[in-house]
């Protein structure tokens, strides 16, 4: 009989102590929203960005554009190689909605254009970071490969008369110009303006920049690409123009070409509304 009096207790006493957990940890509400930075991230999710879809690069730009920046297209007296021109070739994707492209390339007289126009559209995967920041990310990748130089104070006419020694002169400059090229051809990528330098964009989209370069083909003349690349909220776009003279000794007219990229920018930007 005793023995069944302590197994009896002993029962007792482990329901009390049950007892007493379940009253407490029904009392403790921190103990069950142990995890409370899981509910409130998916409640303050990161917004999508404004666009779902891309253009249809190789219609994104148009004949009088690509007459501009592609001038042999207008030497082309066959209508069927004109029109192929202008229809460019699509690059090559695999995701029509994330990244799309278009590339033209055409031979004239005086030189040979490229042109190539890319569309990306950046989508978060992380909750907490929205598709424009991811966007962001990406753009200041691109900046920061293309090593744009630091802004100068100097003037245009400062910089395209100056030298180190000190000594160069306006007159001596154009004359050594003259002796180097044919007239109207630009020669000295060292007289370059300073409004001319790879530099950012402050007028395009969200944010742009644009850089210039004047690279070895491994011939006499020199080809020069200029590229534009901007972000209108979570789509980058990219645009490189390139041209390759075809007589010695000439360099590409870097405000011509400049300018003409600027221009298709900005059409692009207002294609996409932003």
């Amino acid at each position: 009989m005793q023995r069944k009096a302590y197994v009896t207790g002993t029962a007792a006493l482990l329901a009390a102590l049950l007892a007493g957990c379940t009253s407490g940890s029904g009392g403790d509400s921190p103990t069950d929203n142990a995890n409370p930075g899981d509910t409130g991230t998916a409640t303050v999710a990161a917004q999508p960005g404004k666009y779902r879809t891309l253009p249809e690069p190789c219609g994104a730009v148009d004949h009088d554009t690509l007459d501009s920046l592609l001038p042999g297209i207008k030497q082309l007296t066959d209508p069927e190689q004109r029109d192929k021109a202008y229809q460019g070739e699509a690059a090559l994707t695999y995701n029509t909605d994330r990244k799309v492209g278009c590339r033209w390339k055409v031979e004239s007289a005086d030189a040979t254009d490229r042109l190539s126009v890319d569309f990306e559209r950046v989508v978060s995967y992380d909750n907490a970071v929205s598709d424009d920041v991811q966007a962001q990310k990406l753009f200041q990748e691109k900046e920061t490969a293309a090593d744009l130089p630091e802004p100068s104070s100097a003037t245009p006419s400062s910089s395209a008369t100056s030298s180190t020694t000190g000594t160069a002169t306006p007159t001596a400059t154009a004359t050594a110009s003259d002796e180097a090229s044919p007239s109207g051809t630009e020669t000295s990528p060292e007289a370059t303006p300073t409004d001319l330098q790879p530099r950012v964009l402050t007028d395009l989209g969200d944010e742009a920049y644009l850089n210039d370069e004047l690279g070895s083909s491994g011939s006499t003349a020199e080809p020069r690409t200029v590229t534009v690349v901007f972000r209108t909220s979570n789509v980058v776009v990219t645009i490189e123009y390139e041209e390759q003279p075809t007589a010695t000794g000439t360099v590409p007219d870097s405000k011509e070409m400049q300018d003409r990229a600027r221009d298709l920018a900005s059409q692009l930007a207002d294609t996409l509304g932003g």
